[in-house]
């Protein structure tokens, strides 16, 4: 098969998991509203299935003997994906429909500001940054280095007490909700899909870099991570698009919350070796760095202390996106100056 078709595959697997996630995000989203659980904090909950691709790609590429695809997705996935949802929720607010827009919007464009609840920081920022410490406390030293089953059992763990704190704030009391069969059926049929997204997107991806030459980890890195950052941008522009603006920025850090902590077990259990201790701390630092400015932008906000991200603040995390690329590319692996690197 061609490295056309097998990119083929891959666009139509990346969109198969993402469908069948949507599908099993909708009775998440439902449960926020029965049981009273505050924007933000819902945030994290309907991150568990917005981040079920990633976590059914780092079961695909375990099984199937090729982690570094999985874990290459996974940790470039968490620096790109952030400013990428952020960028696209700046541009979809910006000519709101009067009915999907509060009555200081019109404000908020003329200071160039996407305006999100200030509870993002600590709810979901703050606990996001712990996740990212506790990942490279676990596997940068060289006394335990790597991706060890103890450190997948330690990072489901954590995501535990990170949903708890993240469910527990702001709870309300909770509105009577209408379950739908359609609804069921439609969440089994979007797991089945997810499997499927999964698969085919790890063996596609595997066969298309090993066409092209480069190792699995930069395939990981540079195609599977976009690939599957794309459904997610038109689903944040949506939600951004019908006013639900805090939604909209803060499930991104909720899905990758889930991607260093539930998908980071499926890889653990198979023991990954960090082979490249250079390219491996760049990246973690890149995800670390994206998720200090998303804090600090919300907390500093714009004119009037309003929260959220000003435009100069949604142009520097696209500026950081550039230069994580040109620093992996040129720099770490050299991809252009004759060597690709062999793994993280």
């Amino acid at each position: 098969m061609s490295t056309w078709l097998w990119a083929l595959v891959l666009i139509a697997a990346v969109w198969a998991a993402h469908w069948g996630a949507e599908h099993l995000a909708k009775p998440l989203k439902k449960l926020r509203k029965q049981w009273g659980f505050s924007v933000a904090a819902g945030g994290a909950l309907v991150g568990l299935a917005a981040a079920s691709p990633e976590i059914g790609i780092n079961v695909a590429s375990s099984v199937t003997g090729v982690a570094d695809i999985g874990l290459g997705a996974m940790f470039g996935s968490n620096v790109i994906a952030i400013p990428f949802m952020v960028i696209t929720a700046y541009i979809a607010t910006r000519h709101l429909k009067k009915e999907n827009a509060d009555k200081n919007h019109e404000q908020h464009v003329k200071e160039h500001l996407v305006k999100v609840d200030p509870t993002a920081v600590t709810v979901q920022a703050i606990p996001y940054l712990v996740i990212v410490a506790i990942v490279a406390i676990l596997t940068v030293p060289a006394q335990w280095r790597g991706l060890q089953p103890i450190d997948g059992w330690i990072m489901l763990g954590v995501y535990l007490v990170y949903l708890a704190q993240a469910l527990m704030r702001g709870k309300r009391e909770g509105e009577k909700v209408e379950w739908k069969k359609k609804e069921i059926y439609l969440a089994v049929a979007g797991l089945a899909a997810l499997g499927l997204g999964a698969f085919f997107t790890v063996k596609a991806t595997e066969n298309i870099v090993s066409v092209l030459g480069i190792s699995r980890i930069v395939g990981g890195l540079f195609l599977t991570a976009p690939m599957a950052a794309l459904p997610e941008v038109f689903a944040t522009w949506s939600v951004a698009r019908s006013g639900q603006i805090t939604s909209a920025v803060t499930s991104v850090i909720g899905d990758h919350a889930v991607t260093l902590t539930v998908a980071f077990l499926p890889l653990a259990l198979v023991t990954v070796p960090v082979e490249d201790l250079t390219l491996y701390v760049t990246v973690l630092s890149f995800a670390g760095l994206v998720g200090i400015l998303y804090a600090a932008f919300i907390h500093w906000g714009g004119p009037g202390k309003e929260h959220g991200f000003n435009r100069w603040q949604v142009f520097t995390l696209g500026a950081v996106v550039l230069v994580y690329v040109g620093v992996m590319l040129f720099g770490v692996l050299q991809v252009f100056g004759g060597s690709s690197g062999e793994g993280l």
